[in-house]
């Protein structure tokens, strides 16, 4: 059953958000608290009016309407960080990438991966499974021409701190799908106290990057963004290529499996939350 929460008396800020998120003692709870933020007006604001307004075409369906938490197990190796829920999306359906031709495109490329228990995500009642992989996102609301500012994305960043550090003892692997998103995980990853580079290497498909000392890889892909999918700017043998280099980096981490490669779909756990990230056909910002 999905469970929401709302902050006490005192309002929601970047403050309160800190001190929910670290309240929060597993990511069944992280994902209740995060359903309940309010913290940023103006997606607050949009987020709801989305959900009373609707698309015509899904008119006769009733709209999450609410910040979008991850989707995956707890115990995942490889972690999805993506750019924002869209507005008939995952604001629609309460899950990550469910809804729109990102999310196709995503989830397709996981269950060729072994990441995933089917090819489509429609909806949290469909029975999805992902296997070894969680997905999440910098920010939690869904934004205003799929664009959320770089303070909206700073407020936000405690869920995103609380949910990588729940992660972490398995936690391998992120890819990282578009620049926004490459700059929230770095952000936050730096806040931790991890010892990242200085100078974080700018953001391109096929980057890789070791975080020494974390024991983890920093992958990075352009977008799922129709902007991106449908020009040809990201092929599917171009995020098949990243994804298969993110399955096998989690493997070699892995001491249960031969020559540390038992790989993330050998977990056939479900997720915690059955909810997160998406856009519609772009993801926000640039989508790269």
């Amino acid at each position: 059953m999905r469970r929401w929460a709302v902050i006490g008396p005192g309002g929601w800020d970047a403050a309160a958000v800190r001190r929910s998120a670290a309240a929060a003692r597993d990511l069944a709870g992280l994902d209740a608290r995060i359903t309940g933020c309010r913290a940023c007006p103006r997606l607050v604001e949009w987020r709801e009016q989305v959900a009373r307004d609707r698309r015509a075409a899904y008119r006769d369906q009733e709209y999450w309407g609410r910040p979008v938490p991850g989707f995956g197990p707890a115990d995942a190796r490889i972690c999805v960080v993506g750019l924002a829920p869209a507005a008939h999306g995952a604001n629609r359906t309460g899950r990550m990438f469910t809804g729109d031709r990102s999310g196709e495109w995503l989830y397709a490329a996981l269950h060729r991966a072994g990441l995933a228990s089917r090819a489509a995500s429609v909806g949290v009642d469909d029975g999805l499974r992902l296997h070894g992989v969680r997905i999440t996102a910098a920010v939690r609301c869904a934004p205003p021409a799929n664009r959320p500012t770089p303070a909206e994305r700073d407020t936000c960043r405690g869920w995103l701190d609380r949910e990588l550090a729940l992660l972490a003892p398995t936690l391998r692997v992120f890819l990282v799908l578009g620049a926004f998103g490459w700059t929230a995980l770095w952000a936050a990853l730096r806040a931790a106290g991890h010892p990242v580079p200085v100078a974080v290497p700018a953001f391109g498909h096929g980057v890789e990057v070791a975080v020494d000392g974390l024991g983890v890889h920093v992958l990075a892909s352009y977008h799922v963004s129709q902007q991106n999918t449908f020009t040809g700017r990201l092929t599917a043998p171009m995020l098949d290529a990243v994804l298969a280099r993110a399955v096998a980096l989690a493997a070699r981490h892995d001491p249960d499996g031969p020559d540390g490669s038992d790989g993330p779909d050998s977990s056939d756990s479900s997720d915690s939350s059955d909810s997160s990230d998406s856009s519609d056909s772009s993801d926000g910002v640039d989508g790269r």
